[in-house]
């Protein structure tokens, strides 16, 4: 596991408010909130110590035309669509010129594990939840060893963290990975226009010298459609996953004394989906996306995983045939990207989706027992139901859109999901799903 970032010096200044009779005592990593007022002390009421350490983003100062200096960041940042329009922002994180699809997240927390999901690679990720950064980063709740995505849009930056796991702000957090982000821009009319057109190309840029006609060419010019991104987020070589879901965070206690060899296709997976196949009893392989399926069946595993992924399914006919060549041989999970590159391999189709389904709300409906699990799921691509062959069973709906969210296929010992089981961030409702695979896993071996 990568080691915890070292935590950058916190902002020089405090915090005050007109009419406010708080004091703010500033220390080198922190400031302290205290009430000196009389009146409090002569009630014996008990003084509130507040430790929070302070965003720099949205206090820096700025200089206008007219060479007056103002106390609060002017708009120095501008997000332009491939539709026309031209959005004004602060900026805050990395500097200079990004090119992304803006797709929206409906999640209301964990957007440190939006940020490091690998599944975002080339997307801007909009925040429709509008108070961001107000718990600060810390190294545990990493999904992969870096951030994929292009660039982070946000309604309002917070301006101090408080959490006890904080240990640096999101601002340096974005900087130090070279990601950029806006913020003061009003994500709820940008939300609709995502959902009324569908995801759209943008250009975010904190350069003055391009025009906004220069900016608006770029995002015309370029194309996500049938681009492989897995090359871009998979592993360079096999390796060996060892960690467990964290005793203070595991909420299955019935755990498996039995013992599972997964290999787990890397393409783009996340920390906890390991962490989970962990937690149930599972040895893992992981293996890069382009790893020949006859050295993976060679290790003789209990089954294997096809993780998650960005991007477009059909951009990666490498990795459909090695689901080809493997599926029916042992017990088979897909997730996300594995879903649709099983419904691929199968011999269906797949195709993009207006907007697709970002978020930690997504009611899904198990069909087999009638169950509505509360999912989370990061994808624009969905598997067409109708284009199936005999024996290919829908399992799961969503209900937003009765898209098809899970298959099963018994001969080929086959389950996959179209969203994400180990939900971080999200519900555990769909952790049964680990269980299932479990159980494949445990029949195929009698």
């Amino acid at each position: 596991m990568a080691a915890p970032p070292a935590t950058a010096p916190a902002a020089s200044r405090c915090l005050s408010g007109a009419k406010s009779c708080w004091a703010a005592e500033r220390s080198s990593s922190s400031f302290a909130v205290s009430a000196p007022s009389t009146d409090l002390r002569q009630s014996r009421s008990r003084i509130l110590s507040v430790r929070a350490k302070v965003a720099t983003g949205v206090q820096r100062a700025s200089t206008v035309d007219d060479g007056a200096k103002r106390p609060w960041k002017l708009s120095d940042a501008r997000l332009v669509l491939e539709d026309g329009s031209v959005w004004r922002a602060k900026s805050f994180g990395a500097s200079g010129t990004q090119v992304g699809e803006v797709v929206f997240n409906t999640s209301l927390t964990g957007y440190q594990e939006i940020l490091t999901d690998p599944s975002y690679a080339g997307q801007f990720v909009l925040m429709t939840n509008p108070h961001i950064g107000n718990t600060g980063v810390n190294p545990d709740d990493e999904e992969s060893n870096q951030c994929f995505l292009g660039g982070l849009i946000i309604r309002n930056l917070s301006i101090c963290t408080s959490n006890w796991r904080c240990k640096e702000t999101l601002e340096e957090y974005l900087t130090k990975r070279n990601i950029m982000g806006i913020y003061d821009v009003d994500t709820r009319a940008i939300t609709r226009r995502l959902r009324e057109d569908g995801s759209l190309i943008g250009v975010l840029s904190t350069d003055q010298s391009q025009t906004d006609n220069e900016l608006l060419e770029m995002a015309k010019k370029w194309k996500i459609v049938g681009v492989d991104l897995i090359s871009g987020v998979t592993c360079d070589a096999p390796y060996e996953w060892l960690d467990k879901t964290d005793s203070e965070w595991e909420f299955k206690r019935d755990q498996s004394s039995e013992t599972f060899h997964v290999v787990a296709y890397d393409f783009g997976i996340k920390h906890n989906i390991l962490r989970r196949l962990a937690s149930y009893g599972c040895k893992i392989t992981v293996v890069p996306a382009n790893w020949p399926a006859s050295e993976v069946l060679n290790l003789k595993p209990n089954g294997v995983l096809f993780s998650n992924g960005p991007g477009d399914p059909a951009a990666v006919p490498y990795a459909v045939k090695t689901v080809q060549e493997i599926i029916g041989k042992v017990p088979v999970f897909g997730i996300c990207m594995g879903h649709q590159l099983i419904g691929q391999a199968l011999g269906g189709k797949t195709f993009k989706m207006k907007f697709g389904h970002h978020g930690g709300n997504h009611p899904v409906c198990d069909l087999r027992s009638g169950r509505v699990d509360i999912s989370a799921q990061n994808h624009n691509y969905a598997v067409d139901p109708e284009s199936l062959p005999e024996g290919a069973e829908v399992t799961h709906v969503n209900l937003n859109d009765n898209s098809c969210a899970g298959l099963q296929y018994a001969k080929m010992k086959l389950v996959s999901l179209q969203y994400h089981p180990e939900s971080s961030p999200g519900p555990h409702d769909s952790d049964t799903a680990f269980g299932e695979f479990i159980e494949l896993m445990k029949s195929n071996r009698l």
